[in-house]
């Protein structure tokens, strides 16, 4: 039988070179997952004028933190409905009246239902997240 020996110092660089390498998938990871949930967000989003899809952005803030915003003011509205669609009840009761500059005119709405595009995004990125995770075994 082969004895196999390593010194500390050799056990030491061996022991660094395996973190920098999984250090390095775990910040791949993190670039991935980051672009796969602005990816989905955009490919969810519904479209009008683009302005909500053209919105949606990702930024590495570092090698493991990386943000995805969503610009646009009402981003919230289409996410979570209006009116009497809005989820939670919390929606206004009645209907309203606004003047619409795209339609040249006023229009009278009761809101508008739900359309997800950000929580899905997010889902899929967690699950991905996860799973590459494990695979690295952490």
């Amino acid at each position: 039988m082969a004895k196999i020996t390593f010194s500390g110092r050799q056990l030491l660089r061996a022991a660094q070179r395996f973190e920098e390498g999984l250090l390095d998938k775990i910040s791949d990871i993190v670039y991935e997952t980051a672009r796969l949930i602005q990816s989905e967000a955009k490919a969810l989003a519904p479209v009008d004028d683009g302005s909500l899809k053209d919105s949606i952005e990702m930024k590495m803030l570092g090698k493991y933190n990386a943000v995805v915003t969503v610009g646009a003011h009402y981003a919230v509205y289409v996410e979570h409905g209006t009116g009497i669609y809005a989820e939670n009840g919390n929606g206004r009761r009645t209907p309203w009246t606004y003047y619409s500059l795209k339609l040249g005119r006023y229009v009278t709405t009761e809101g508008m239902k739900a359309q997800k595009f950000w929580g899905p995004a997010v889902d899929a990125g967690q699950e991905y997240f996860k799973t590459e995770m494990r695979r690295l075994g952490l």
